[in-house]
């Protein structure tokens, strides 16, 4: 009887609460049910030898929805750009990062609630406005005719009319002033005035890092030579059409250059192989590094086993990651790991150059423009289409000998394309 008593009594006394107070307490409740569903996310991984990256880019501010997989920011490494994706959808509540400030991998990132639902706009609904205070039940609301109505003010006097102030006497004709002196030309203003200052990219300073520490690491001595183009020129012209109809992609001069190189290098292993320590490590495979120039600056994609790549195959690969890297879409992998570079100087109008090594590689080949001049052949003066070329290598590792006999048979290969069928 007495626990029956207990519990009737603890219903009426909830029975006499009021209702506002009920109301109060269960929005409390859900807001703590919510809060197990939010998480906070870290820094992702960017790559074996990458700690840290800034952050160029915020695709989604507080407050929006993502979906799962969508790309919330872009952290920016000293060798690629990465893509942050979400791995679940939901309200992004919180940013612990903003553009330009550096970030290391596992620290917090941003705060999604994954309890969030999403409205048809694409963003979260957002949470109801709080209702006003009811009145509580036992109070009678008062018509408004019955309620009292203050007293009406006292009368007052009329206040005098405030007096007409003289008008200001007229203002005397100030002297004629010396003329102001006009700014100062654009070519004697102070410096600070014709600058523009802005933060070097994290990719940028990478770069400069590397082509400085290439030439206070290495010994770097550049070899020349030039190469008669009309032959590949010639065969060009004339399977181009037939070329891109079997393969879809165009024939270029590149795939020529890629073969050519394969084929001195396993010549001249040294030109191919690195120096790890005191030890050298010669390479049986072939991964050419190719330049192109992207919007952030120069990258160098790599080209895996071009020694069993045939000539279509070098052309659709150089396609598909110079698309990527005019998009910024190249990732980590397709830059690291390559034995021997590429650099083609000539899509800008370079006649010539001394290219510096991609460390830690010991090689790297130059191409350049193409241009008409007169040269001797078979004891006359005739006009061909030339280009310049030019090996710069690491003489701790390679020796002259080599480095002329590998940039000569790339000359030999490129003035005869035959010699790829025959292999002579």
């Amino acid at each position: 009887m007495l626990a029956i008593r207990t519990a009737l009594g603890r219903g009426a006394a909830r029975a006499m609460q009021p209702p506002c107070v009920l109301r109060l307490v269960r929005p409390a409740v859900l807001a703590s049910s919510r809060m197990f569903a939010t998480k906070t996310v870290s820094v992702p991984a960017m790559g074996d030898s990458i700690s840290e990256g800034t952050v160029v880019e915020l695709q989604k501010a507080a407050g929006q929805y993502a979906d799962a997989e969508e790309v919330v920011a872009s952290v920016e490494t000293d060798k690629v750009t990465i893509d942050v994706r979400t791995t679940e959808a939901g309200l992004l509540t919180k940013w612990h990062a903003e553009v330009g400030q550096t970030v290391t991998v596992g620290e917090p990132l941003y705060t999604l609630d994954t309890s969030a639902a999403k409205q048809d706009g694409g963003e979260a609904p957002a949470p109801p406005p709080p209702k006003a205070a009811e009145p509580a039940e036992d109070k009678v609301a008062t018509p408004a005719a019955a309620q009292p109505q203050p007293p009406p003010p006292p009368p007052t006097s009329a206040a005098p009319p405030p007096p007409k102030s003289a008008a200001p006497p007229a203002p005397k004709p100030a002297a004629d002033k010396p003329a102001e002196p006009k700014p100062p030309a654009a070519h004697g203003a102070p410096a600070g005035e014709r600058e523009t200052r802005v933060p070097m990219s994290r990719m940028r300073q990478r770069i400069a890092e590397r082509l400085k520490g290439a030439q206070e690491t290495c010994a770097l001595l550049t070899t020349f030579n030039e190469v008669d183009m009309s032959a590949l020129m010639a065969l060009r012209a004339k399977h181009k059409d037939a070329f891109e109809k079997k393969h879809g992609v165009k024939l270029g001069f590149m795939s020529a250059f890629v073969k050519a190189s394969v084929m001195a290098l396993q010549e001249q292993p040294a030109v191919n192989a690195v120096i790890d320590g005191t030890d050298i490590v010669y390479r049986d495979y072939v991964d050419i590094s190719v330049a192109v120039s992207s919007p952030k600056g120069l990258v160098v994609p790599v080209l895996r086993g071009c020694e069993k790549m045939s000539f279509a195959d070098v052309e659709k690969e150089i396609v598909r990651l110079g698309k990527l890297a005019q998009k910024g879409g190249l990732a980590l992998e397709d830059m690291v790991g390559g034995t021997f570079t590429i650099t083609n100087g000539g899509v800008f109008g370079s006649l010539l150059s001394t290219p510096i090594v991609n460390l830690p590689q010991s090689a790297v080949l130059g191409m350049h423009g193409i241009l008409q001049r007169p040269v001797a052949v078979d004891g006359a003066v005739v006009i061909r289409p030339m280009m310049y070329i030019a090996l710069t290598y690491d003489h701790r590792l390679i020796d002259g000998r080599e480095a002329v006999a590998a940039l000569k048979r790339i000359k030999e290969l490129i003035e005869d394309p035959h010699r790829f069928l025959l292999d002579v």
